[in-house]
């Protein structure tokens, strides 16, 4: 990847081995991963104030949904993924031409999702 195209990114996920898998994979691409939160709360706070200029976000946290987060990103513009292993079921009606990720994450797809999600905000 060049390093123009590289990424700084926070990524929202309760399971702490799927976040470090996913940091992983994604460090492996060239990006940079800023920011984890396990938590809606501190998924907020990031969404809200990190420098960042993508974001990963698991939809559900412990039992509490990462919707507010989402929200605060597109007010942002700042291009986001939900991650989950339920498909495109858990999302609601304000989301649903959010592009997904499957988990477990297969590089190719996490290259597509990305790529899908920064082309569709505008400049």
């Amino acid at each position: 990847m060049a390093r123009a195209e590289a990424r700084r990114i926070l990524i929202v996920e309760d399971e702490v081995l799927v976040a470090l898998n996913l940091e992983d994979l994604l460090t492996g691409m060239g990006h940079c991963v800023v920011a984890c939160a396990t938590r809606l709360d501190k998924a907020v706070q990031l969404a809200t104030r990190a420098d960042i200029d993508f974001a990963f976000l698991d939809i559900n946290l412990g039992g509490e949904t990462s919707f507010s987060a989402a929200a605060i990103l597109r007010r942002r513009n700042i291009p986001f993924v939900f991650a989950t292993g339920y498909g495109t079921d858990g999302l609601s009606d304000e989301f649903r031409d959010t592009p997904t990720l499957q988990k477990p994450y297969e590089p190719r797809e996490l290259r597509r999702a990305l790529t899908e999600a920064c082309a569709g905000v505008a400049d």
